[in-house]
């Protein structure tokens, strides 16, 4: 189902869980960049959390799920939220590592 396994760190961050965005919709609510440069769509999203930090980090990954951009949410709902504002229908592939 995804073209390479999912890694248990993102960032050296770990995993909790993930989806890939080819399943849902992207919303245009938000726009990421990198050095200036607008970034395509995400391949996949992690939730993940650096320990021993609370809080969790939404991952936007390439097809290498090597992240480009992030977010930082108190909960893993609300990193769940946000992935949803920005992607409609992500909420249904969410899955545990």
């Amino acid at each position: 189902m995804f073209e390479t396994e999912i890694p248990d760190l993102i960032g050296n961050a770990r995993v909790i869980c993930y989806a890939v965005t080819n399943l849902s919709s992207p919303t245009g609510n938000t726009q990421h960049f990198v050095n200036g440069k607008l970034q395509d769509a995400a391949y996949g999203l992690a939730i993940c959390q650096y320990k021993p930090e609370e809080g969790y980090y939404l991952f936007y990954c390439n097809s290498d799920w090597v992240e480009f951009a992030d977010t930082w949410h108190e909960t893993i709902d609300d990193a769940k939220d946000q992935a949803e504002y920005e992607y409609t229908g992500i909420t249904d592939f969410w899955r545990y590592k």
